[in-house]
């Protein structure tokens, strides 16, 4: 029996749902690069990049391409980075909204 669409996306979702996952996809957006360049960038332990590393890479979002001793990575597609620039329209609305309710707060709370 298939997959329903609706849960499909929900683990797609779940899979983008680790902030180490995020941030390599950001940098990724600029081209591949070696682990050792995500490593520095991101400064985790080895081991939680490499874990979160074969899970995007287990997904099919990145691919991985060996030469030599040097892991390159890199977006398997660009609807990727229009994934995350939508994100970031979304949460820049989010925040904003927040912010005003934010200052409306402030202002009732000096108005004696």
């Amino acid at each position: 029996m298939p997959v329903p669409l609706y849960e499909a996306k929900a683990e797609f979702f779940r899979m983008l749902g680790h902030p180490v996952r995020i941030r390599v996809l950001e940098l990724l957006q600029e081209g591949p690069r070696p682990v050792r360049e995500l490593l520095t960038a991101i400064e985790v332990e080895p081991s939680n990049l490499s874990q979160q590393l074969g899970v995007l890479r287990r997904s099919g979002i990145v691919t991985a391409t060996r030469t030599g001793s040097t892991v390159v990575y890199e977006l398997a597609g660009g609807d990727v980075a229009d994934l995350l620039a939508a994100a970031r329209r979304i949460l820049s609305v989010l925040i904003a909204g927040q912010q005003r309710l934010l200052e409306e707060l402030r202002t009732v709370e000096t108005t004696p």
